[in-house]
């Protein structure tokens, strides 16, 4: 028994799925900077930490790499300390570690996870 068969790929549809990987991770990294901020767990007193110098970096999103990025000198010390008293009249929640919620271990580890999966279902209908 002989059995022939041909495979084509259609490379335009393969370059819009690739194209929807990297558009839903810039939008989950979005997603998680606007849901630290709702969460109000990040230090808060002139509000610039939060506002102005947090962002997201996709500069790399096409090699599978987005960042977070808080530009301000005292970002890293604010975070990797948590016993510092922080001022909670601005956000209620506000410590260090802000995105251990997120991290695996974490009571939200899946909520990324999840927004990643329902932003690439609704880019590409799949």
């Amino acid at each position: 028994m002989q059995v022939k068969s041909t495979v084509k790929f259609d490379w335009g549809a393969i370059r819009q799925l690739e194209a929807a990987q990297i558009t839903a991770l810039e939008q989950t990294a979005e997603y998680l900077h606007t849901e630290v901020v709702q969460a109000q767990v990040m230090p808060f007193d002139t509000g610039n930490l939060q506002n102005e110098s947090t962002f997201v970096d996709d500069s790399k999103s096409k090699e599978g790499k987005v960042t977070i990025v808080h530009n301000t000198p005292y970002a890293r010390r604010m975070y990797y300390h948590p016993e510092y008293h922080f001022q909670k009249h601005e956000n209620p929640n506000a410590g260090g570690k802000w995105y251990d919620d997120w991290l695996p271990g974490g009571s939200r580890e899946k909520d990324c996870q999840k927004a990643y999966a329902q932003l690439y279902k609704r880019l590409t209908g799949v």
